[in-house]
């Protein structure tokens, strides 16, 4: 059984950081693609990072491109999201998510949540102004 389990949300004040990481167990990660997405109140799911399974190539969307980093540990089974000079606009539920491919064909399918077969739970941010 895969399961992902995300940590280090929490709250902050605009203009602040914050790291998730995301562990996995019951499969390598090796070979998959890692991704982030958010969900804010009211919104629908979002993409905002992925990162190839062996870190060659990354993905972001546009609204954190420049303030997020996407990376990975594959010895530890873990997806991390550094999240730089944060704006209310980031408050939302964020959730890792392992990708069906280690690499994507387009970067229409890496952002896709279709192309991902596990998820986690999620762990809030919640940024004020």
């Amino acid at each position: 059984q895969v399961q992902l389990v995300e940590s280090g949300g929490g709250s902050v004040q605009a203009g602040g950081s914050l790291r998730l990481s995301c562990v996995v167990s019951g499969r390598p990660i090796t070979s998959y693609a890692m991704g982030w997405f958010r969900q804010a109140p009211g919104m629908e799911r979002e993409f905002v990072a992925v990162v190839s399974g062996l870190s060659s190539s990354r993905v972001y969307s546009d609204s954190v491109q420049g303030r997020f980093t996407i990376s990975r540990d594959n010895a530890k089974n873990t997806a991390y999201l550094q999240m730089n000079n944060l704006t209310a606009d980031d408050t939302a539920v964020y959730y890792c998510a392992k990708a069906i491919w280690g690499m994507w064909d387009s970067g229409a399918a890496a952002r896709s949540g279709n192309y991902y077969d596990y998820w986690g739970q999620g762990t809030q941010v919640t940024v004020s102004s």
